[in-house]
């Protein structure tokens, strides 16, 4: 029977106190050794809280799962702002690019429910509401409606799945 760790920690940068180091603790592994594996596995996601799982079986063995950051920490991250509005119709904190949340799209690929990049693309674009970003100088909703009517098809079809 094998025991199952999840926790949201810093990219790059988990340490061994909370979350971790209390729930591996009991497992009987080396904490120092997980918490360099996952801040190795971590480091491209530097300043990001990155969702891990990390799985420990009878024998002592270790695995680690690395999950993709979510969307609002990506979208912050690729137009560079702290944090997102506090009045997201009121106060506008930065513009993505379609080009932009097509990459997020990719790196979310297998947690999004969508079945193509156009999709993908709507969904990515739906997060950027509540957080007061707009997308290629559109309110979201607009962008996804131009979406639909094929405004950025060429954009779009240069982007792969």
């Amino acid at each position: 029977m094998s025991s199952v760790v999840e926790a949201l920690v810093p990219g790059g940068k988990a340490n061994p106190g909370p979350p971790l180091g209390p729930a591996l603790g009991p497992l009987g592994v080396n904490i120092k050794d997980v918490v360099d594996a996952i801040n190795e596995k971590t480091k491209d996601y530097n300043g990001m809280q990155v969702p891990v799982k990390v799985i420990v079986d009878d024998d002592k063995n270790v695995e680690i799962e690395v999950g993709t950051p979510p969307t609002a920490a990506l979208i912050k991250q690729e137009i560079g702002i702290e944090k997102g509005s506090g009045e997201p119709h009121v106060n506008i904190v930065g513009d993505i690019t379609i080009p932009q949340v097509a990459k997020i799209a990719r790196m979310k690929k297998d947690d999004l429910l969508s079945y193509d990049l156009k999709a993908a693309v709507k969904e990515v674009i739906g997060t950027c509401v509540p957080m007061g970003v707009t997308a290629e100088g559109m309110k979201p909703q607009e962008c996804q409606k131009a979406i639909d009517e094929g405004k950025f098809d060429d954009a779009l079809a240069a982007e792969s799945w």
